[in-house]
């Protein structure tokens, strides 16, 4: 007997918009109709116990028929079951399911909403369902539908347990009847699911990527078939302590399709007061990181949910990449985003928690392996502490500098080492061979020298002096000041700053230049070009936003009396020669900060070429 009505709706759980804007993405609806398969089979588990039998999801693509089917050996429906769970929406079988299920474990049933199988008109005309209950003496139901709404529903054919769901796949979306495209979905969002789950391709396109591709034998082929797709015992669900390095790479590659290795990880592993299973992998950083991204999927239940939920993993650290799964996640009808609330802070507190205690105890423990990562991690430590002032304050004492002689120093390390020379600073560089003849400088009188030379360091170091809590530290370029590296000598005293003032500011035609006469200890080295901390830094910073906030170049040009080149020029009798040199001289010392552009560095080529001429007609 055939009865046909239309489909009642709970409108008090029923979203707004249903079919196309239900869900974030559009290729979702193979997610959905797989989870109501493996929920099928988990329930019939659950009522059913430890069983042998070959429990499992096969996906069918039969372009000729242009359709895509879903089918289940699970737990399957009567007709009053249907009437409940499909032609009302937004009644969650799964839901009455667990209220009803009076066994302990309740664990694995993934749909809550009842909206899952409505997300099959998403690219579906007709959707037809083929069921047949567990329950002795049921009877098979077969239920049809082209909108959603309308339905008619009859006795089926079916003869074994379990549910077929059939989409009859609309014109616009003939994609999803191409084996390559479902295989990728699947591997998207299925690939961990916890029962088989495996794909039939009718048209045997799928079987092959590449046409040119040799197929093997019947044997090898169907061996090929019968492999399920997914991993239904993902590592992070298994304890660490029974994990191995190699698997850990393994999953690595696999989750991310690199051939790289991580250069370690984070295994997250709460029962209370969360459910919470995951890996978080230290990908190599780049230098800069400027645009780099990582890749920190979100799992429910081992069913993919999305990419990089800000709400849960913290901006920082999104440089990782990972896997994090959590059953106890708000998520919304549609799975794709979460409610922000105190579960969803509490987890990501959790989380970067996890990371500090992994890099301190990295430092504690294995401090030379530790080291080793220091390079390709720093950037995204120091990242997450301008971000995070608590990550901050969790991981400050594992902070690491790295020295120009190439050796790693906490800050207190370095403010012990250089006590009585760097009171409450440090000095750094950020092009360590441009700015080589400062740096040796500083070395020379044993004071250590850090290499800052990202991109993030330049905020690092602002929110190390004013907001790390670190009671006047300063943080001073090689470059910006070198009064404190002197030493005591008589020779090159009589040399006239005034004058020496005037002749370079004549030869440069820059009348505010400030010219210092000082005994450097280096007496091979004639200048220095100084310029004031903090107006560089601004000036940097506003550059690298696209701005111009107008600060103006303030330098100080040191001439070294125990050179003897500037002993020589202060001896010269002031003409072409000496304007020659004060150009040459002052343009060598910009080299050492920066690299001359356009006019500059054609000007210098030129004088440099002028210069070698003259001292060829001398010889």
């Amino acid at each position: 007997m055939e009865t046909k009505g239309n489909i009642s709706i709970h409108a008090q759980n029923i979203m707004p918009v249903i079919k196309r804007w239900l869900y974030s993405d559009k290729d979702i609806f193979i997610r959905e109709m797989v989870s109501n398969g493996c929920d099928a089979i988990t329930k019939y588990k659950m009522l059913k116990g430890e069983t042998d039998e070959d429990l499992r999801v096969t996906v069918t693509v039969d372009k000729e028929a242009g359709e895509l089917r879903f089918t289940d050996n699970g737990i399957g429906m009567t007709a009053e079951e249907v009437e409940k769970y499909i032609n009302q929406v937004a009644f969650s079988s799964a839901e009455e399911f667990l209220k009803n299920y009076t066994g302990d474990d309740k664990g694995g049933i993934i749909g809550h909403f009842g909206l899952g199988f409505y997300s099959a008109f998403m690219a579906a005309d007709k959707v037809t369902i083929d069921t047949l209950s567990y329950q002795d003496g049921a009877a098979p139901v077969l239920w049809e539908s082209e909108d959603g709404m309308a339905f008619s529903m009859r006795d089926g054919g079916r003869t074994e347990r379990g549910t077929t769901i059939i989409l009859h796949i609309m014109e616009d979306e003939k994609e999803f009847l191409d084996g390559y495209r479902v295989r990728g979905v699947l591997d998207r969002y299925c690939g961990y699911m916890n029962t088989p789950i495996y794909l039939q391709d009718l048209s045997k396109e799928e079987t092959k990527k590449d046409p040119d591709e040799p197929t093997g034998t019947e044997e090898e082929e169907k061996a090929k078939e019968e492999k399920p797709i997914n991993d239904t015992h993902p590592l992070w669900l298994k304890n660490p302590k029974d994990c191995t390095e190699a698997e850990y790479k393994e999953t690595y590659q696999k989750l991310f399709h690199t051939f790289e290795d991580p250069l370690f990880w984070v295994h997250l592993n709460v029962d209370y007061p969360f459910n919470l299973k995951g890996i978080l992998y230290f990908p190599r950083i780049k230098k800069d990181f400027g645009g780099q991204e990582g890749e920190i999927k979100l799992f429910n239940r081992q069913v993919f949910v999305a990419d990089n939920i800000k709400e849960v993993i913290p901006e920082f650290l999104m440089l990782l990449k990972g896997v994090i799964d959590c059953p106890d996640l708000p998520l919304n009808v549609s799975r794709s985003f979460l409610q922000n609330d105190g579960c969803v802070k509490k987890l990501s507190a959790h989380i970067t928690k996890k990371v500090a205690d992994k890099l301190n105890g990295l430092f504690n423990t294995e401090r030379k392996q530790y080291e080793t990562y220091w390079d390709d991690i720093h950037p995204f430590v120091k990242y997450g502490c301008v971000r995070d002032a608590k990550f901050y304050d969790m991981v400050k004492g594992s902070l690491l500098f790295k020295t120009t002689a190439g050796e790693y120093l906490t800050l207190d390390e370095y403010k012990s080492r250089n006590e009585g020379k760097a009171e409450k600073k440090v000095y750094y560089t950020t092009e360590q061979n441009r700015q080589a003849a400062a740096v040796a400088l500083y070395t020379e009188k044993g004071i250590d020298v850090a290499v800052m030379d990202t991109l993030i360091d330049m905020n690092f170091m602002s929110f190390m002096e004013f907001g790390g809590g670190n009671d006047g530290l300063q943080f001073v370029r090689v470059d910006a000041d070198v009064s404190g590296l002197t030493e005591e000598s008589e020779e090159g005293k009589d040399i006239d700053q005034a004058a020496m003032e005037k002749l370079f500011r004549d030869a440069l035609g820059d009348k505010e230049l400030t010219v210092k006469i000082e005994a450097l200890s280096d007496h091979t080295l004639p200048v220095v070009l100084t310029e004031e901390e903090q107006v560089r830094r601004y000036k940097e910073m506003s550059a690298m936003y696209g701005q111009d906030f107008g600060f103006p170049s303030k330098y100080t040009l040191v001439l070294n009396r125990l050179c003897p080149t500037i002993r020589a020029l202060a001896a010269m009798e002031e003409g072409d020669v000496t304007t020659l040199l004060c150009k040459q001289l002052f343009d060598l010392a910009r080299l050492s900060s920066r690299p001359l552009e356009a006019e500059d560095l054609k000007s210098f080529i030129a004088r440099s070429n002028e210069l070698v001429a003259q001292l060829a007609e001398k010889a």
